[in-house]
């Protein structure tokens, strides 16, 4: 089956997807929410694409590379938003995110 084969980068997406939308969720309720709008608009543009990418791997899409290396970029770009914040959910985003980019390059 077509998602075997990419199963440990699908297992990154999906981490990256949860912890995504955990920071997402905590940002919205820190008390300056202004401040951490940059964070939050990451955190949805981070889970969105690693979901996209992840259910087509599963159905072995032709464009894996493609997605791969976009889906790097956006989780690359959360980690580093991220990393800007002192909070622990962003401290654990930023890791998952930067870890699920080194996954996806493996197949970009």
């Amino acid at each position: 089956m077509a998602h075997e084969q990419h199963q440990q980068v699908i297992n990154a997406l999906q981490d990256c997807i949860i912890v995504c939308n955990h920071c997402y969720d905590a940002c919205l309720k820190e008390e300056n929410m202004q401040m951490m709008a940059e964070c939050i608009r990451l955190d949805r543009e981070c889970a969105e694409i690693c979901s996209y990418l992840a259910q087509a791997l599963c159905r072995d899409t032709p464009f894996a590379s493609e997605l791969a290396a976009a889906c790097a970029t956006i989780c690359e770009a959360c980690g580093n938003e991220c990393n800007k914040h002192e909070h622990e959910h962003c401290k654990k985003c930023a890791k998952a995110c930067f870890q699920c980019a080194e996954a996806c390059k493996s197949i970009a």
